[in-house]
């Protein structure tokens, strides 16, 4: 069993040798059960809900004639009914299942663009770049290298000794055997599922690990079962009408023995049979009542929950306003039973590439020489330029208008941008270019200068050329000083055509500052004006600078830094120390702003969630520049915070003394007591970590290493507590695990509903971990939304997600649950004050058929109308007024002190409802002088005084006003029909109450009753409420005051402007190394003619990595069209925050 393999052995296209260790198939299953697991799980399931086994008890108590008054099949029909349609909306919702027939050991090609589905290593990849030979084929990470024979792959006996399957996505150790030689397989050389093939048209590669044993889906969890906290509140509620029940059928069976004790004259007429005394007569009466009182617990409340929330699904799926035409993709609600949850979110975790960003840039705005430029409006039409790409925009003219001019310093600034990188250009045919770049940022500015007649075309270890204003000039690249995140710039060194030496740098302003020459001092000042400003608009920024250098010292410095490259020892300081040397007294040329492009609308939706007092936390695998940009860009880190803390200790003492000083700096009364209160029901204590106040805004910044040591046991705690008082949490560089136990640790210590989105594979984890999992169906594959219970398009959806029918789903539902208990309750408290006027007999007050369509006709329809239509504002004013989402949270609307209020007025109107018309009844005649006072006349008129007990409907509809008084109708109709003379001539024994309902309800006497009985009902509850609103009005009883004073307000467009002077280091997204391959001449390795594939020995280099963070661009950022591959310029994202 591979659970308890140490290491793993496979060979290459040998599928008997490798199943005979049953390694685990590539199928991947997303659902819950299957065909042999669906009927018991789903039983088993649906009586863990404490009412369903409640009627399966009561069921078999109705088998016993001895104690049932009712039929059996008045509750097996129902429970069957409720079981069949929750198991058939289960299964719909269920049916999710996406598999690959693919082995351990197989040999398979990926193609650009498509998903990884396995876990492989590459063996070789193809380019297609005119640059060097067509369709050649060289070495990804083993210097595989063949010469166009695809058959060689199908025949190929290498053999894999890896490690066992683990959850570890930063590291992998194995080897490759082949033709008697060993070669290393390290995570560099492993692409995992849920990746994406990028800058590459083709790669063949070999399974290592499939299914469930790839570390992505080891990373995922186990699919659980949802509930919403309404369903808990419920099964709890549930156990205390039990104990409710217990109580009324104990006081009516003593009731009932004391009865059978002292009234012994019934005896005469009506004997006991042998061996019944009053004890047991009591006994007996104890299971009639609970039969008789069950409708305390209706079981056609399951039936109605789970259409509402059918009904509210519907709703999400055909909400035009949350259909993305773009990509035609509408809104889902891929599951049922979840809707009322969307009310009360409290914490939302989100990823953050596709998910808040498109990971798009754009070239925005420019400062050359101290001139700003790119604040027009008008577009600039680059037609003139027969390389510049259509679909780059600029808006100021001037720029152009320098650049035609000559004017040096213009031109020497986007030079420098042509050279200064690390871009690839492939250009199949002539003019129409795909640059492959390292990080986004890169693509855009290059893409730029392209427009702007300084274009990239092709680059070799050796050299760089750019066709400068239609003149191609070839630049010998002698050194390219790589980025890293310390030194957070990058330089290259260059010769000219003409021979002139020049150092081309760009980077951070901080950084680059402390390297120019004192003559830039003014020029400094004037470019830091236009970095506040580009900061100001939420723009990355970086500065431009450059270098004249001499031969002599070129040739020195250049045989050290050889030296310095192929060093055994200290090869990194040695270098440092070089780049540091070469890289000062430089001149200014400017600074660029680059714009991150959010998704339409991000800002805006978490300034609204976080007006309805959402607190969101943003888990992503990116590092912590990225991270922090992106929460400047949301407006979720403003630099009006009280203080920003960054946590990145590494070890567990250093993390908890961070930890400790940020709780300290935000509350400095705090102490290191527990900060856990014990909560608990029936015994049963949890610990709960409560909000703690503090004064101003705070923002928390934690690392994925420093992470992994605040969610230890001994930690997690202080880690909880301290978030919680921050208004914004970013966790960078963190594991698909981490995520989930990120997400775990707030479920487990916090008193709060969970809300979890994210777009990709490495999302699924926390999806399937929080109460709510969100997919965005964006460029990243259909996994996330495989494994989510709504998805969607776009982020800026999540609002009206929440704030509209997450809010509208919990007030129906909640209104429901208190009208529902209400009713039955008032129905059932009617058979208990009747049981002191029969003897405690178990008899009923209401006909079996009363008794019978009571849930199922009479009030089905107005209940389901109010539940579906409801509302007590338009979405609108749910936008204008976000704080109306508060109450959800708190759970104002539904509470153990909502439903004993529910339990109270039920008391009050039951006593109403029996009294008054018995009261009325009482001593009565007809106006003809004829008895009135029969059981069934006053039977039927209780229940027509419970039948007509009004709804509380805030939203009135053609639909509403159809049930409300169609069901009215119905109740009429059918009473005078079973009355009639027609039904007793037919069925006698059935209808034998023949008259009753003519005879009675023509009396004035009897309406005035009815009439008196509602007022008495409602009255009390109108003048408590009319007292609150005047007194403790709440935010709704404000915002419905004022909706009906005014109209709704225009839907809102408003665009947030950030006002930091906050800038970014350079390359957003780039890495360390590829100034290193660019030199190497490893990523144009041409075959040696004549050669058969064969492997090398293993370099030290790292290899042009297909599945990198690199990117060819386009300011679209949209999927390239296959048929016009050749000519698109596509920014490609490639493994995603893995």
């Amino acid at each position: 069993c591979y659970l308890l393999e140490e290491t793993r052995r496979l060979k290459a296209n040998d599928r008997e040798f490798n199943q005979q260790y049953n390694y685990a198939t590539n199928a991947i299953k997303t659902s819950k059960y299957n065909v042999f697991t669906f009927l018991p799980l789903n039983l088993f399931e649906q009586f863990q809900r404490i009412a369903n086994a409640y009627f399966l008890f009561l069921l078999i108590l109705q088998v016993i004639p001895q104690i049932s008054s009712l039929s059996w099949f008045t509750t097996v029909v129902p429970l069957v009914l409720v079981l069949a349609i929750t198991a058939a909306k289960d299964a719909s919702d269920d049916i999710d299942e996406k598999w690959m027939n693919v082995q351990v050991g197989d040999i398979i090609k990926l193609e650009n663009n498509k998903f990884v589905t396995v876990q492989i290593p590459v063996f070789l990849k193809n380019l297609g770049c005119q640059t060097i030979e067509r369709d050649l084929l060289f070495l990804y990470g083993c210097s595989l290298q063949v010469i166009c024979n695809y058959l060689l792959l199908y025949i190929f006996p290498g053999v894999v000794d890896c490690e066992a399957p683990n959850n570890r996505l930063d590291r992998f150790t194995g080897t490759l055997t082949y033709n008697g030689q060993k070669y290393s397989l390290d995570n560099e050389k492993i692409l995992l599922r849920g990746c994406t093939l990028r800058n590459t048209e083709w790669c063949f590669g070999l399974v290592i690990f499939a299914g469930q044993d790839t570390k992505l889906m080891m990373n995922c969890g186990k699919a659980t079962f949802k509930r919403t906290s309404v369903d808990r509140m419920m099964n709890i509620l549930v156990l205390c009408i039990f104990v409710l029940l217990a109580i009324m059928c104990i006081i009516l069976a003593v009731g009932n023995g004391i009865w059978e004790q002292q009234e012994e004259n019934f005896t005469t007429f009506l004997p006991r049979q042998d061996g019944v005394n009053a004890a047991f007569s009591g006994f007996l009466t104890f299971w009639s009542y609970i039969i008789i009182l069950n409708t305390v617990v209706p079981i056609s409340l399951y039936v109605s929950v789970e259409i509402i929330r059918l009904g509210n699904s519907f709703y999400i799926d055909w909400d035009r306003k949350m259909y993305y035409a773009r990509s035609d993709t509408p809104a889902e609600a891929r599951t049922t039973t979840l809707n009322e949850e969307l009310g009360q979110i409290k914490y939302i975790f989100s990823d953050k590439t596709g998910t808040l960003t498109q990971n798009i840039m754009t070239f925005n705005k420019c400062s050359i020489n101290g001139k700003s430029y790119g604040t027009e409006t008008e577009k600039v039409d680059f037609s003139y330029n027969p390389l510049a790409d259509p679909k780059f925009s600029f808006c100021d003219h001037s720029l152009v208008e320098a650049v035609k001019l000559g004017k040096p310093e213009v031109h020497n600034f986007f030079r420098l941008l042509s050279l200064c990188h690390t871009a690839m250009a492939e250009e199949k045919s002539e003019g129409n270019l795909l640059y492959q770049a390292q990080s986004p940022d890169e693509g855009a500015l290059v893409t730029a200068t392209r427009n702007f007649g300084f274009v990239f075309r092709s680059r070799t270890p050796e050299m760089i050329t750019v066709m400068e204003m239609g003149i191609q000039r070839n630049y010998d690249l002698l050194a390219i000083l790589d980025f890293n995140n310390v030194r957070k710039r990058m330089s290259v060194i260059v010769r000219s055509p003409e021979g002139k030496l020049s150092l081309y740098c760009k980077g951070a302003d901080t950084i680059v500052y402390e390297r120019l020459h004192e003559s830039c001092k003014r020029l400094m000042d004037v470019t830091t004006e236009h970095l506040n400003e580009f900061a100001g608009d939420g723009l990355r920024t970086l500065v431009m600078a450059y270098r004249d250098l001499e031969e002599g010292y070129i040739e020195d410095w250049k045989q050290r830094y050889d030296e310095a490259s192929t060093a055994l020892d200290d090869r990194e300081e040695k270098l440092d120390e070089l780049y540091e040397e070469i890289e000062k007294d430089m001149l200014l040329l400017g600074a660029t702003g680059i714009e991150d492009k959010l998704q339409d609308g991000v800002s805006q939706t978490i300034e609204q969630l976080s007006k309805a007092d959402i607190k969101i936390w943003v888990l992503t695998g990116d590092k912590q520049e990225t991270a922090e940009n992106i929460g400047y860009a949301c407006n979720m880190l403003r630099e009006e915070m009280n203080d920003i803390f960054i946590v990145a200790g590494n070890s567990a003492e250093e993390v908890k003394e961070e930890l400790r000083a940020a709780c300290l700096k935000m509350k400095p009364d705090s102490n290191n007591d527990d900060v856990t209160i014990a909560k608990g029901i029936l015994g049963k204590k949890l610990k709960v970590v409560e909000d703690e106040p503090v004064n101003g805004e705070y923002g928390l910044v934690i690392n994925g290493h420093s992470l992994a040591y605040a969610l230890e046991k001994p930690m997690e705690l202080e880690l909880l507590r301290t978030a919680c008082m921050c208004k914004t949490v970013i966790c960078c560089r963190v594991t698909p695990l981490q995520k989930a136990q990120v997400v775990q640790l707030v479920k487990k210590y916090k008193r709060a509903v969970t809300l979890a989105i994210g777009d990709g594979a490495n999302d699924v984890s926390m999806i399937r971990a929080a109460h709510i999992g969100v997919g965005i169906s964006g460029q990243e594959g259909m996994q996330a939304v495989l494994s989510s219970d709504f998805s969607f398009a776009q982020f800026r959806f999540l609002q009206r997600l929440l704030l509209v029918h997450g809010r509208w789903s919990y007030l129906r539902m909640c209104k429901f649950l208190r009208y529902f208990f209400y009713k039955n309750f008032t129905f059932t408290f009617v058979h208990f004050w009747y049981a002191f006027f029969c003897g405690f007999s178990a008899q009923t007050v209401y006909d079996e058929w009363f008794i019978t369509l009571y849930n199922l006709v009479y009030t089905a329809l107005p209940v389901l109308g109010m539940s579906l239509f409801d509302q007590d504002v338009n979405d609108r004013w749910s936008f204008q007024y976000p704080q109306l989402y508060v109450p959800g949270q708190r759970n104002m609307y539904f509470s153990k002190g909502t439903f004993a209020a529910c339990v109270v007025h039920s008391i009050y109107s039951s006593l109403v409802v029996f009294f008054i018309p018995y009261a009325a009844m009482y001593n009565t005649v007809r106006n003809d002088g004829k008895d009135v006072a029969d059981y069934q006349s006053f039977a039927l008129l209780a229940q027509t005084c419970l039948l007509i007990l009004g709804l509380e409907m805030n939203y009135w509809t053609a639909v509403t006003h159809f049930f409300v008084w169609g069901s009215l109708a119905i109740y009429f109709a059918i009473t005078f029909t079973m009355y009639s003379n027609g039904m007793f001539l037919i069925f006698t024994s059935a209808f034998p109450f023949i008259g009753v309902a003519r005879n009675t309800l023509n009396q004035a006497n009897v309406w005035l009753t009815i009439l008196l009985t509602t007022i008495l009902c409602v009255l009390p509850v109108v003048a408590y409420r009319f007292l609150l609103m005047q007194l403790q009005p709440t935010i709704n009883d404000k915002v419905v005051r004022q909706t009906k004073a005014s109209p709704p307000p225009p839907p809102r467009r408003t665009r947030i402007r950030r006002t930091s002077t906050r800038r970014s280091g350079y390359a957003f997204s780039h890495a360390q190394g590829y100034g290193d391959l660019m030199t190497s001449k490893r990523f144009l390795r041409r075959p040696p003619a004549g050669r058969t594939a064969a492997f090398s020995p293993p370099s030290r280099s790292t290899g042009f990595l297909p599945t990198s963070r690199s990117a060819g661009y386009s300011p679209t950022g949209r999927q390239p069209n296959h048929a016009q591959a050749e000519t698109s310029l596509e920014m490609y994202r490639a493994v995603r925050e893995a």
